[in-house]
């Protein structure tokens, strides 16, 4: 029986949201009960997400719009400019987004399927806070949530930023997350930037010769960092993967906070071993089987 998940998303920005999506259409273990977009135009993020389902002939998923701004509404929206360029035509027709606000589609989708539907944010947790917030049994009633986002950044990573995007566009959004008590999988920046895609993989997708292929081919090609490196790295890919395949990563019990404040540090995530008379709830992903997800990714991708 397939895995029921409800995906939160920034597409467009990194083409690693189009990746996990593509893998996602590409499992058959999994089954989308529908796309919620966050942060920033979300109605041209949910236009991305129509078109690729169109492509790919998939009908029947719900796609809802959220939040655009943060909880508080201080930090600036980052947009890089790119988002939708090849994969939206001028005067397209493509399906609305549903009539409810993304939040309490996650609210009404869990709370009607009880201990079924398993959580994927993979862009900033605004949604997510949203719905915890307006609905205190919603964590209990969630199968599972599995985040990209956070960094460890042990000594070893100091090339790492201080805080990882995902966290660092709406702080005190993953701080009500992380506080839900939700069982959560995270899988950080620390791992994600061990994980590629590159010419060949980008190869071996174009070569399944659909529009829909070409479509996500197109996409990576045309991802500056791709076009500049030659590979980019597989952040949302390995949080949708962890979902089939818990064994791709190794995990371990954690309690954690999110830095509200401070010039440099929010967003920062801060993770300790958990004390005794705490019960925790947040699986770290902090190792990472790099071949075998890699071939694992382009495998799906290109189905």
């Amino acid at each position: 029986m397939p895995t029921r998940i409800l995906l939160d998303t920034d597409i467009g920005t990194d083409v690693d949201d189009c990746l996990a999506l593509a893998l996602i259409l590409g499992s058959p273990e999994l089954e989308l009960a529908g796309i919620t977009c966050v942060y920033a135009d979300v109605d041209l993020r949910a236009r991305m997400v129509q078109k690729l389902l169109k492509l790919r002939g998939v009908t029947g998923v719900p796609v809802a719009v959220g939040a655009r701004k943060p909880l508080l509404g201080m930090k600036p929206i980052y947009w890089e400019g790119h988002e939708g360029k090849g994969l939206l035509e001028e005067g397209e027709t493509l399906p609305a987004p549903i009539n409810e606000f993304a939040p309490d589609f996650i609210i009404r989708t869990v709370m009607e399927n009880p201990g079924q539907i398993h959580l994927l944010a993979i862009g900033p947790l605004t949604n997510v806070a949203l719905a915890f917030a307006k609905e205190p049994r919603l964590a209990q009633n969630l199968a599972h949530l599995t985040i990209m986002g956070g960094v460890v950044r042990g000594i070893d990573r100091l090339g790492l930023p201080y805080a990882e995007h995902n966290i660092k566009c709406d702080p005190e959004a993953a701080q009500v997350v992380f506080a839900s008590g939700a069982p959560t999988t995270l899988v950080p920046l620390d791992l994600t930037t061990r994980v590629h895609v590159r010419q060949a993989g980008l190869e071996q997708i174009q070569a399944a010769g659909t529009a829909y292929h070409q479509a996500v081919a197109d996409q990576l090609a045309r991802y500056p960092w791709f076009q500049v490196q030659g590979y980019t790295a597989l952040h949302d890919p390995l949080a949708a993967a962890v979902i089939i395949d818990p064994s791709l990563v190794k995990t371990q019990l954690i309690h954690m906070d999110v830095e509200t404040g401070g010039h440099w540090s929010a967003g920062a995530t801060w993770m300790r071993q958990p004390r005794p008379d705490e019960t925790p709830t947040i699986h770290l992903a902090v190792e990472v089987d790099i071949p075998r997800f890699e071939a694992f990714f382009v495998e799906r991708a290109a189905r």
